[in-house]
Parts: C-alpha cells; structure tokens; sequence
C-alpha cells in the first residue's frame, strides 16, 4: 500500500526485497541516493520460520528466538544503507527494536512522563506461581500479561484472580489433549476465557520463558456498550489519523472482533479540551521514537474519561485501509501511506524534500 501511495506521488515502483531474502544472509540490494522502508515481516510462514524455527506459524511463544532474528535482519539493513552513498532509512532500527519490546518501551514512556499503567516492577517473571505471589504482594487483582515481544495480541491475557478464583481473556487456544512434545498453546480468531488455575498457569508457563510484560488493568472508556481505545497513527511528529477500536471482550484488535466505532461520538464526549489533550498524549508518545517517519499509538481513555494511557506504540502501526486523515492534520484526504508521502516529499522528515520521481528504487 505504501508502494501504491508512492507511484500515486508520481514516483516509481520500489523494489520490494522480501523478507526471507535479507534473513537468508545474502547481501541486501541498496540503490545509491534511495529510500528504504522496513515493513512488517508480516505472516508468511517461510520467514517465520527462519525467524522463531520450523513449526506451526500459528503457534503461540517463541517470542524471544523471533526478535533476536529479526534485529539481526534489522541490522543488515541498516549496515547496506549505511554502506550506500546517499540512502536512506525510513525508520530507525534501533527505534523499531525498542517498540518490539514492551519493557523496553514502557520504560521509555514512562521516562518521558508519557502516560502509561504501572508495570510490575522487579525481575522478569518465571512463572505462574511467581506471578500470583507478586501480584498479591502488589495488591494487583487485575492486569494485562503481554508477551515481551508479541503483536496483534498473540499471547496476550486479560487476567484476574481473586483468592482461588481466576478468569483469563485470551485469544490463545490451549492444545488438548497436550501434543508429544508437551502442552502448546495457538492464536486464535476467537476470544476465550479460562476459569481453572491449570489453564492459565500453562499458558503463563509457555510464554515466561520468551519474557512477559505484566500492567496493571486500565478501566477503559466504553460507548455503545463496548469499551475501546483509539489507533492514532503519527506522521513526522503530528498525529494524522485515528480510528476507534471497540469491543465487548477486553481485547480490542480488529482481527479479534473488535469493531471500528464512531470516532466523532468519542471525540464528543471527550471535549474538544480531552480531545486535544488525547492527540498531544499520542504525539509525546512519539516523540520518543524521533527517528521513525510513522508510528501507531494505542491510546486508552479511563473509564471516568479523563485519564489516558498509552497501551502500545507499534512500528508498523498504519495499516488502517479506507481511513483519511484528521481535519486540520495537514493529511485531509490522503490514507495513512499517503501522509507519509506528503511528509517525505515536504522534507517533514529526514532533511530536504524529495521529489518522488527522483527517489530511486528504495523498497
């Protein structure tokens, strides 16, 4: 889609490297004077299987392999373009790196004074007998469980426990009966919930060891009988478009049966005071991360909808097809890979403007 934005600028087609093809160690093909853009390694089951090792892409964990091998591949792109007169990154590495890893990035939120949920201070967790007892030690009921690495909420669980009683909302289905190789775990389109202290220690089980992420709940907002949060894609510092994410499970992904609700309803209630506050919110958050030309900032309004939190900011967080920019954004009329365009050829990122026709093949 950002190939399609680029040709619409009046420049050439990319050229698209694949993703199994920087993995494999072959050298990584850098025009002189061209853009690169990293994008996602998406779900093709070759690469992730040079990424996490062979197995069933939609298996839940490997969380850890998965991102040593993908900041590999990050840092031989960086090294072509590096080596390469006049190229150019579209993306800092070392940024990308940083949001693919949630402690790492709630930290630098945090540090910033962005607004994000208490995390569990300490250690990483080991296991689901730790995490009970520094949950109670925390006075914690209720928290998010996020895969250090992990995205589109595999893994994620949604988990309260009170004494003896438990519940976990997640999209990862456990395998029963256990396969030879012991008890695994798969994503799923479907939103579950488990009530018995063995499920959910299995599942806490097989993803502690790839390292786990553990916030306090955040009530979120609802409006038409679901709660949501806001995707707000920021564009060369300002944010340019947003799209509200609703859903009657506390798993708000759209691929998870989450729904787009009605943005100017939330925009409405919040004031245009909240609404404001809610946009510079998300543009602090990417400030964080000044070296990436866009960047999707996952905003949760409090359920008294006054607070606000960030949940995630995602690297490749602009796929949001159909969506047109915010009004006085300056990307009025143009798709999230649009305004990237616009900002590039401005010279809103990165240094002087470029003229799309003179950019090169850079993919």
């Amino acid at each position: 889609m950002f190939a399609g934005a680029w040709a619409r600028g009046g420049g050439p087609e990319p050229r698209v490297v694949a993703w199994r093809d920087v993995l494999g160690g072959g050298p990584v093909p850098v025009p002189e004077g061209g853009l690169v853009r990293v994008d996602s390694p998406g779900e093709d089951a070759a690469t992730d299987a040079m990424l996490r090792g062979p197995g069933e892409p939609s298996r839940v964990g490997g969380g850890a392999r998965w991102y040593r091998g993908f900041m590999a591949g990050l840092e031989a792109v960086r090294d072509a373009v590096a080596r390469t007169p006049g190229a150019r990154l579209l993306g800092d590495a070392g940024e990308i790196g940083v949001m693919f890893d949630k402690r790492v990035c709630h930290a630098r939120l945090e540090a910033a004074g962005v607004p994000v949920p208490p995390a569990l201070p300490g250690p990483p967790v080991t296991g689901y007998g730790e995490l009970r007892e520094r949950l109670g030690a925390a006075g914690w009921g209720r928290v998010f469980v996020k895969p250090a690495h992990g995205s589109s909420a595999s893994g994620v669980i949604a988990l309260q426990v009170n004494g003896d009683r438990v519940r976990a909302v997640t999209s990862a289905a456990l395998d029963r009966p256990s396969p030879p190789g012991g008890p695994a775990a798969y994503n799923s389109l479907k939103v579950r919930v488990y009530g018995d202290h063995a499920d959910v220690g299995t599942l806490v089980e097989l993803l502690a060891p790839d390292g786990l992420h553990v916030e306090r709940w955040f009530p979120k907002a609802g409006i038409g009988g679901r709660v949501f949060d806001l995707r707000v894609v920021v564009v060369a510092g300002t944010p340019t478009h947003a799209v509200v994410r609703a859903s009657r499970t506390p798993m708000t992904n759209l691929h998870l049966g989450g729904v787009r609700g009605d943005l100017a309803a939330v925009r409405a209630r919040l004031g245009e005071d909240g609404w404001a506050r809610a946009l510079d919110v998300c543009a602090r958050a990417a400030a964080c991360f000044p070296g990436s030309l866009a960047v999707g900032v996952d905003l949760m309004v409090g359920a008294n909808w006054r607070d606000l939190a960030v949940a995630e900011v995602n690297a490749f967080g602009d796929l949001l097809p159909g969506l047109t920019g915010l009004d006085g954004s300056g990307a009025e009329g143009l798709d999230t890979y649009g305004a990237q365009v616009a900002a590039i050829t401005a010279g809103r990122y990165g240094g002087a403007p470029v003229r799309p026709a003179a950019a090169g093949t850079g993919g």
